[in-house]
């Protein structure tokens, strides 16, 4: 089974207001594992960078200038994600501004049914706890020391495995690549002979007497 972990940097909140896109990171999994492969890209936004964006992210204007814009990438893009899930922290938020960036080109919007909330996920099954990615990693024990910034590629890394520990661990790991065979036994049974059953003349004889000295009078003796 094929997922792409995604995640997205933008210039803002709101694609409605015009923020767009910088950044888009995705990691492959194939039956919940990473496997090495990878799609990552930082994009010229066509516009400024809000101050509060670039707190988090700290891609800036000039970082960004000479990057490719959306409708450089976005054959490539939509070429790795193929049709596969998409597996994103508070998905509504990269849902959107993904499909803003699509419906600038005229493209198809991705079905929002198609993406995974780990956020939602997370939540189910620790309510009323913090449900950040930093948050759950710390649960989880996955290492993010090198998260001193967002970053979309670092993030569909850690979120990888914070995926794979909310759906139960790394259990699948443990057959990945591995051929199981079963040995089926087949057991060759040795017909014997009926074993004869019918009483004997003396057989016979001694019952009759057993009877008739215990059990004098019985109905089925009645004749």
């Amino acid at each position: 089974m094929r997922e792409i972990v995604l995640d997205t940097e933008t210039t803002g909140l709101d694609p409605l207001t015009g923020d767009r896109i910088v950044e888009i990171g995705c990691v492959e999994l194939i039956n919940h594992i990473p496997t090495g492969e990878s799609f990552h890209t930082y994009l010229n936004p066509e516009r400024p960078m809000a101050e509060a964006a670039f707190q988090v992210h700290g891609l800036s204007d000039a970082f960004l200038a000479d990057k490719p814009r959306f409708a450089e990438v976005v054959d490539g893009f939509l070429g790795f994600i193929g049709d596969a899930p998409l597996i994103i922290h508070n998905a509504e938020f990269d849902m959107r501004f993904i499909n803003a960036e699509l419906s600038r080109l005229e493209r198809a919007p991705l079905p929002p049914g198609r993406a995974i909330d780990t956020l939602r996920l997370a939540r189910q099954r620790f309510p009323g706890a913090q449900a950040s990615l930093d948050a759950l990693c710390r649960r989880f024990g996955i290492d993010n020391s090198k998260r001193d910034k967002h970053g979309a590629l670092l993030d569909a890394d850690l979120l990888a495995a914070v995926y794979l520990e909310l759906i139960g661990g790394r259990q699948p790991g443990l057959v990945l690549g591995v051929e199981v065979s079963a040995t089926v036994l087949q057991v060759q049974r040795i017909a014997r002979p009926p074993r004869p059953h019918a009483a004997s003349p003396d057989e016979l004889a001694a019952h009759r007497a057993f009877l008739d000295k215990a059990v004098k009078g019985a109905l089925w003796d009645r004749g």
